[in-house]
């Protein structure tokens, strides 16, 4: 058995940038950046950045483009992709990516999240019986902050 699932809880170092492929599907690009804290020996608090590339294909293409933008706070599901290519100057490059299945908006705006617990109307169902992504409005008031994710704090 393999698997191949990634989940990770950050915030948008960019708005999504959304383009159209040839054959009509919308595929949108951002960037994630997850914080890590912890304490040194000497008791000295840490923390350390690392940054994700985030590609959405389709319906949770349109979905990011309208209501995600810079500094929002989300949760991303899917899976590791990694691509190769040549760049205009002739080095191979390549590049690993989450290819968004699920997703969570996690701060404020548009009715989603802390702003009020009211989600839009005929905003995505939360059950996904087909293989479509599927994106969850969090319910009740929710504090945009820096600080540490909790385990006791995630909402599933």
């Amino acid at each position: 058995m393999d698997l191949n699932k990634a989940m990770i809880i950050g915030n948008l170092t960019r708005d999504p940038e959304v383009r159209t492929t040839p054959s009509g599907q919308s595929v949108a690009n951002f960037g994630l950046a997850t914080n890590r804290y912890w304490t040194d020996q000497s008791g000295a608090k840490q923390s350390a950045v690392e940054y994700h590339h985030i590609v959405a294909w389709g319906k949770l293409a349109d979905i990011c483009s309208q209501y995600l933008n810079k500094g929002k706070k989300v949760y991303i599901e899917g899976r590791l992709q990694t691509r190769d290519w040549e760049g205009q100057d002739g080095v191979k490059r390549n590049r690993t990516e989450i290819v968004a299945e699920n997703l969570i908006m996690l701060s404020g705006g548009s009715g989603f999240g802390g702003g009020g617990g009211t989600s839009r109307p005929g905003a995505p169902a939360s059950q996904n019986t087909s293989n479509e992504p599927t994106v969850e409005p969090l319910e009740g008031p929710q504090e945009n902050s820096d600080e540490e994710i909790k385990v006791e704090d995630l909402p599933f």
